[in-house]
């Protein structure tokens, strides 16, 4: 014989009111913070909510208050980058902050799926939604995406129309240069990525008002573009040292470009920091953390780009600005190893 179903019952509002002695109106501003109740009255509730083990009803309050609390995050491919973690806990951090409930939705890429899944939020009463991909770049976010308070993370658009959150790679270019410069080093060559990407055209810019801030001309055979990969790096970094004057440093546009600029100076035994000194770009954890020597590198700053997009998108919500305008730069930071 089978045994009967289990009733669960459901705590309400009244409930509470009876278990406190205090009226449903009491624990009804008790329960949205209202800072007008007393002490006493709102330690009785919340001693009655936890005995109750009572949750407000959400799909209610959002007919009352037209607040859902809810936040979409559309992504491309930062779900699945090393530096998606960073970006998504300083979002989540911030949505904490401000009781908002963080939902993460991955796309590919693709921008049928891109509308699709804003389209989808949409219909789910988010307040607000931050669209970010997985590296710097300019973007044609979808059409509806106009129709609530919306933030870029990581991306652009060239008329402004969003606001955005972009790491600063001019500064970044320019503090990794400058350290190289504070280091003694004065012939300093820069192995770039793709020719063309914000980031490395933005490196490339700060790397260039660095040496002439030190009164040094800019010689256009240290300066070369590449790919973003650890082969590039090594043959690049090759020809650079064939030449009839090394570099005594290298920045590098990514921290993989510096590890094929490691294999290259070993090659032809040279040590780093000693005879060239090596400083990368991304902080990559895996690469630049347990290289030989430790890889000095500029951190992109992902944590706080994502809390910065979640309290910009917050402020819009709560009334405030919508922060359009030019996009909000984050600084980059050095991160000191032995490379230098």
């Amino acid at each position: 014989m089978s045994k009967p179903a289990r009733i669960t019952t459901v705590t309400t509002l009244k409930d509470v009111a009876l278990a406190a002695g205090v009226s449903t109106k009491t624990v009804s501003r008790v329960v949205n913070n209202d800072r007008h109740v007393s002490d006493n009255l709102r330690q009785k509730v919340l001693r009655a909510i936890e005995d109750l083990d009572y949750r407000p009803n959400l799909v209610a309050r959002h007919m009352r208050t037209k607040k859902t609390r809810l936040i979409g995050l559309v992504t491309d491919e930062i779900g699945t980058t090393s530096f998606s973690g960073n970006i998504l806990r300083g979002a989540q951090e911030a949505a904490w902050q401000h009781g908002l409930l963080l939902l993460a939705c991955h796309t590919g890429g693709n921008p049928e799926t891109e509308a699709h899944t804003v389209d989808l939020l949409l219909e789910r009463h988010v307040e607000g939604i931050i669209f970010a991909t997985m590296y710097h770049r300019e973007v044609c976010p979808p059409e509806s995406l106009k129709n609530c308070p919306a933030v870029l993370l990581d991306c652009f658009v060239s008329d402004n129309r969003y606001p955005a959150v972009l790491p600063d790679e001019c500064q970044g270019g320019y503090q990794a240069t400058r350290h190289l410069l504070q280091r003694g080093r004065r012939r300093i060559a820069m192995i770039n990525g793709k020719r063309g990407f914000p980031g490395a055209e933005g490196r490339a810019a700060g790397y260039r008002q660095a040496l002439a801030e030190a009164g040094l001309p800019l010689d256009e055979s240290l300066l070369v573009y590449g790919d973003w990969w650890q082969e590039q790096g090594f043959s690049q970094a090759q020809s650079l040292l064939q030449g009839p004057e090394r570099p005594d440093a290298i920045f590098c546009g990514n921290d993989r470009i510096a590890m094929g600029v490691f294999d290259a100076l070993r090659e032809r035994n040279l040590q780093v920091p000693r005879d060239v000194a090596v400083i990368g770009f991304d902080n990559m954890e895996m690469i630049a953390a347990h290289s030989r020597p430790g890889l000095t590198t500029m951190a992109l700053p992902h944590h706080e780009m994502g809390r910065l997009a979640m309290e910009l998108l917050n402020h819009h919500i709560e009334g405030g600005s919508s922060g359009k305008g030019e996009p909000l730069r984050v600084p980059c930071p050095l991160v000191r190893r032995e490379s230098t």
